[in-house]
């Protein structure tokens, strides 16, 4: 690894029970991924857009590497927004990607090819 280059988890982010009723429209199981920059989610699965909000702002700590006894490190678990909810919202690092600054940045003195137009891959 270069020192121009970094590493960041992939994450899934997964429904699983609480312990109350689950009153959101968050199903046991339903789950997206997060591969880089990108959140991706596999069919059939659906998520709510206001637990999802609840959960974006922790998701770039969450792939980032921390000390060992740092609670993003160790607290997997998130509440569901909604007081009368009882899901929480698993967030699991699954992997490691390596990313170097020129294919990530838009600052133009340091600009390279962007990682998703490298090797054949899109966009999509």
């Amino acid at each position: 690894m270069s020192d121009k280059d970094f590493e960041l988890f992939d994450l899934r982010v997964e429904t699983i029970a609480g312990p109350g009723p689950m009153v959101c429209n968050h199903p046991v199981g339903s789950y997206f991924l997060v591969q880089g920059e990108n959140l991706i989610f596999p069919e059939p699965h659906h998520f709510p857009l206001y637990a999802l909000a609840a959960i974006l702002p922790l998701l770039p700590a969450k792939q980032r590497p921390t000390d060992p006894d740092d609670w993003m490190s160790t607290d997997a678990e998130i509440a569901c927004p909604d007081p009368h909810c009882g899901g929480r919202f698993r967030i699991t690092r699954t992997g490691k990607r390596r990313f170097s600054h020129a294919e990530t940045t838009g600052l133009p003195d340091a600009r390279g090819t962007p990682y998703w137009q490298k090797d054949g891959q899109s966009g999509d």
